[in-house]
């Protein structure tokens, strides 16, 4: 039976970015959500409300200004110049706790009473600026797939803003979703100047991450057009309208492009094997389709809520595929050695 030492470095080596699993779960619940398929959106919903509360006592043990050896090592390998300092900043990966927050509450938004989606967004926007800030010091000019989540969190904090003003006919609040759905793609467009391109063939799953982000922004954008339809409050005049339409429209384009893009890289260059970072696949994989179905629902589209539903199965298997991945991997580390 292993000791408490043992487990406590166990616990401590899990790798940051292990939000990544619980945005994916939480987005799944999104999806279902938007497809009618309630049931099984409280199935991940609960998973994904496990997984934080894991990734709340993760940050209790192992503070933000302390790094980990995972992150040191993952750092290190693309910037040998730059290595991680552990106790100085948080490693990058750690802002994935801003969008697994975000979620989890723009999730709950939905489901009535408004009042823990508020203190989930409060909780996300209270250490957004510490986190990004310790992306943007580790920035480099060539970086993995997590330059995009700057760009992430940001439109996390923006698409639950925007779904809680518009439940809760709160004005300021969907307008702050609108200026930080702007700043988002702005920080997209920085991102992709510093990601390192070859990361498409050698990524290790995080180099999804941009196709997340964008499908978020679409998610977002569409978010904002129903909040607009409403008589109360009153938004935005018609042409702001018109330009939400053809921005979001736009943006759920791109994401299907840049999402076949990359599921052809990944048949190309196969890369097998279980590693934390494919939970970074998963979730753009599950936004792409929660974004489909809710561009479907505010742009009335039928044919465009068929293939939501087929995206978010695929992104489904893809859960299951790493799911067990994880837990085969935590077995084999805690099988005794012989």
């Amino acid at each position: 039976m292993p000791t408490l030492t043992a487990l406590r470095t166990r616990w401590e080596a899990r790798p940051p970015a292990s939000g990544a699993a619980v945005t994916a779960t939480g987005t799944v619940s999104v999806g279902f959500h938007l497809s009618g398929d309630e049931v099984l959106s409280l199935i991940f919903l609960a998973l994904a409300c496990v997984g934080w509360l894991a990734l709340a006592a993760d940050l209790a043990v192992r503070p933000l200004g302390r790094g980990t050896r995972h992150a040191h090592r993952t750092h290190s390998a693309h910037h040998p110049h730059r290595a991680h300092q552990p106790g100085v900043l948080p490693a990058p990966e750690a802002l994935t706790a801003v969008p697994a927050t975000a979620i989890l509450g723009l999730r709950f938004t939905t489901l009535g009473p408004t009042a823990l989606a508020a203190a989930l967004l409060a909780l996300a926007a209270l250490v957004y600026p510490f986190l990004m800030y310790a992306l943007v010091r580790h920035g480099a000019r060539r970086m993995p797939g997590t330059v995009f989540l700057g760009c992430l969190a940001t439109e996390a904090l923006a698409a639950t803003a925007a779904t809680l003003g518009r439940e809760t006919e709160t004005a300021w609040l969907t307008h702050t979703g609108m200026v930080l759905f702007w700043l988002g793609l702005v920080g997209w467009l920085v991102a992709v100047y510093h990601f390192d391109r070859r990361q498409v063939i050698q990524g290790a799953g995080d180099h999804w991450i941009g196709v997340g982000a964008l499908a978020l922004s679409a998610l977002t954008g569409a978010t904002l057009l129903t909040a607009g339809d409403r008589p109360r409050p009153y938004l935005w005049n018609y042409d702001d309208q018109n330009v939400l339409h053809d921005t979001t429209t736009a943006l759920l384009v791109v994401t299907l492009i840049c999402w076949v893009a990359l599921a052809v890289a990944e048949i190309v260059e196969p890369r097998t094997g279980y590693d934390a970072r494919r939970w970074a696949t998963v979730h753009p994989l599950a936004m792409t389709g929660a974004a489909t179905l809710a561009v479907a629902a505010a742009l009335h589209t039928g044919w465009l809520g068929v293939l939501g539903r087929v995206l978010l199965w695929i992104a489904v298997v893809a859960w299951l595929a790493v799911a067990a991945g994880a837990l085969l991997t935590a077995r084999a580390g805690s099988a005794p050695r012989r």
